[in-house]
């Protein structure tokens, strides 16, 4: 069967954080590069302490000082066009060395998704694929060298079978449930049903 080929989306955490900063100068009195420059001069050691200097000198609110400290420390952080050139390194870094073996299980799993529908948006992060439609809706990560664990977010769903209910519900965490995956016997009919009501309850 031809599968969609995976096309990667902007990661809606550089899409909130780009919001943030065109709104910096308007909600703080400074746009981020006066915010970056006055950070800069400080030679403040990490983000730790860059927090805490925003706030304690300039009263700036979490959000505002994690933006500033995070586009200080890495210039790519707000730059939509390096996070897609960065993705394919991302998930070809979770799959390197001991847990290259399990690359054909998240390309099967990934397949399935895609499959499920056009709006489906794939955005790796360093640890983990998550997939969206509207909100995330399942995650791909090797867990360890012999098992891919697929988490789904499936909100109140009672656990059976081989799903396995993560407590993400009770701690109002997006993923709620997940699956082993150690070999491909374990994408059945089981897994494929509980990916698509993990996607269809994202309508």
């Amino acid at each position: 069967m031809n599968r969609p080929e995976p096309v990667y989306a902007v990661h809606p955490s550089v899409t909130h954080a780009r919001a943030m900063a065109a709104n910096l100068e308007k909600n703080t009195g400074r746009s981020l590069p006066q915010w970056l420059k006055l950070v800069a001069a400080q030679k403040l050691e990490d983000a730790r302490a860059i927090r805490a200097w925003l706030k304690d000198q300039h009263g700036l609110g979490a959000s505002s000082c994690m933006l500033i400290a995070e586009a200080l420390l890495d210039p790519d952080a707000l730059d939509a066009e390096a996070y897609l050139r960065a993705a394919p390194a991302y998930v070809d870094a979770l799959f390197e060395g001991p847990k290259a073996a399990l690359r054909p299980l998240y390309e099967e799993l990934l397949g399935l998704a895609l499959e499920l529908g056009a709006d489906v948006k794939i955005s790796p992060c360093k640890t983990f694929v998550p997939l969206y439609r509207k909100h995330v809706f399942a995650q791909l990560k090797p867990s360890t060298r012999t098992r891919l664990d697929l988490g789904l977010a499936l909100g109140a769903t009672k656990a059976e079978g081989r799903l396995v209910d993560t407590g993400g519900f009770a701690k109002k965490d997006r993923i709620t449930h997940r699956i082993a995956i150690e070999s491909a016997v374990d994408i059945d009919g089981q897994t494929r049903r509980w990916l698509m009501q993990a996607y269809t309850l994202d309508a």
